[in-house]
């Protein structure tokens, strides 16, 4: 039982082409929000292996553009709107970089993910802490009514950082994709039309 719920999209992906079951829950996400539209400059944080960059390139068009993000090698794309950005994303140059080339972005994504320690507590409290540093980038760098989509794990900072993500967006909501594994604490939270604060 556990090979049909946990690899088949892992499996599906394989078929698809794409790198990673991750896509599959971005594509839930996009289904159930409709976070993307044509044209739009996404940034996707911790995109390797690049399961979600190529999900965010298809629903943009070949006029879009998608920045992939990570510390981590990615391998080159077909896509020719994704462009690589090799940087850590704690990286002082990145926000810079990112408004001085492209200007503002439409959705920011973030699907980091610290290296699981075993220890729950300390797992939660890392994935709280790049969530933070997804926020803090989206405050700066997306667009007014900006779309905001990060990866977070259950626990007892949880509702502090929605209640964070609540004060800089209209409407946030939390989801949790079927493709997710079951056995996994993660969720996602979605924060739809940013509110420039002056």
């Amino acid at each position: 039982m556990n090979f049909v719920s946990d690899d088949y999209y892992y499996l599906k992906a394989k078929y698809k082409g794409y790198r990673s079951r991750a896509s599959y829950k971005l594509l839930e996400i996009e289904q159930k929000f409709s976070i993307f539209q044509k044209n739009q400059i996404v940034l996707d944080l911790g995109a390797a292996p690049g399961g979600w960059s190529q999900v965010a390139s298809k629903k943009v068009g070949k006029n879009g553009k998608v920045l992939a993000i990570d510390k981590a090698y990615i391998s080159p794309f077909k896509e020719e709107n994704i462009e690589i950005i090799n940087k850590d994303i704690f990286d002082e140059e990145l926000k810079d970089l990112i408004e001085e080339n492209y200007g503002e972005i439409d959705v920011l994504l973030s699907d980091c993910s610290p290296n699981i320690s075993g220890d729950y507590s300390r797992d939660h409290f890392t994935q709280i802490y790049l969530a933070n540093r997804a926020l803090d980038l989206s405050q700066s760098l997306l667009k007014s009514e900006g779309c905001f989509v990060c990866k977070l794990f259950q626990g007892k900072e949880l509702q502090d950082f929605t209640n964070k993500v609540k004060e800089s967006f209209e409407a946030i909501k939390l989801f949790k994709p079927k493709s997710s594994r079951k056995k996994s604490a993660e969720i996602y939270i979605i924060g739809l039309k940013l509110r420039k604060h002056n």
